[in-house]
């Protein structure tokens, strides 16, 4: 709190002319003499030519807001047109042979994703020789059971990572289970994505659209499992 000078204050004074509104309009003269620093500056400048420059630097800060908003709007048109044409691409791949070829390369191909495997388990037998349905360790169906959402981060060496197969060992990836359901025990397998760059996949990166992935993906290759 400033010091009192003759018995007031800097905030006694502040409380004053906040609760009385008419002062400024019985002494406008005031408002005209009022000098202030400027902000660019140490030049003094009028009440009004302040309030001017905090206008400017409002309506600027707005101008910024509206800029990011219009770039986060066409950033996410440009994506649900990356989803759709992969969506496409996926339900038009009617033979089972071609379908988890279809689902990562165009997969790839819309989000310019380097490196994507995949493998289901508990297929039937007659698509048991498929590439993406060969089989993997109880380790690997372990994991992938165990994950809650989607794992994106560093490469840990994961077994899974050595499906991509790639000259470029992946230094992140994500691994999106697939799953019929939200329990461990519908878990049927495990979509690898990955990169070279270290901080394509970060852990703490939301993964609500990779959860979308792999709902899509799960939905598609459902088609593949056993019946019971």
């Amino acid at each position: 709190m400033s010091e009192p000078v003759q018995g007031i204050t800097e905030d006694d004074i502040a409380n004053y002319l906040a609760n009385t509104p008419g002062f400024f309009e019985r002494h406008a003269e005031l408002l005209a003499s009022v000098q202030l620093t400027s902000p660019h500056g140490q030049r003094a400048v009028s009440l009004q030519e302040r309030q001017m420059e905090m206008l400017r630097e409002r309506i600027k800060g707005l101008e910024r807001k509206i800029i990011e908003m219009i770039r986060a709007g066409q950033e996410n048109t440009t994506i649900a047109a990356r989803m759709h044409r992969w969506i496409r691409a996926v339900m038009l791949a009617r033979q089972a042979m071609v379908l988890g070829q279809v689902l990562i390369e165009e997969l790839k191909h819309e989000f310019m994703i380097p490196q994507a495997a995949l493998r289901v388990w508990g297929v039937s037998a007659a698509h048991a020789h498929l590439p993406w349905a060969q089989p993997v360790s109880a380790d690997v169906k372990t994991f992938a059971a165990s994950l809650a959402q989607p794992y994106c981060g560093l490469n840990a060496q994961f077994e899974a990572a050595t499906w991509l197969g790639d000259a470029a060992p992946a230094q992140s990836v994500a691994l999106v289970p697939l799953r019929l359901g939200k329990s461990a025990g519908e878990c049927f397998g495990l979509l690898v994505l990955g990169s070279p760059d270290a901080l394509r996949y970060q852990s703490d990166m939301g993964t609500e659209f990779l959860e979308q992935v792999g709902d899509i993906a799960s939905a598609a290759l459902s088609r593949l499992l056993v019946n019971d």
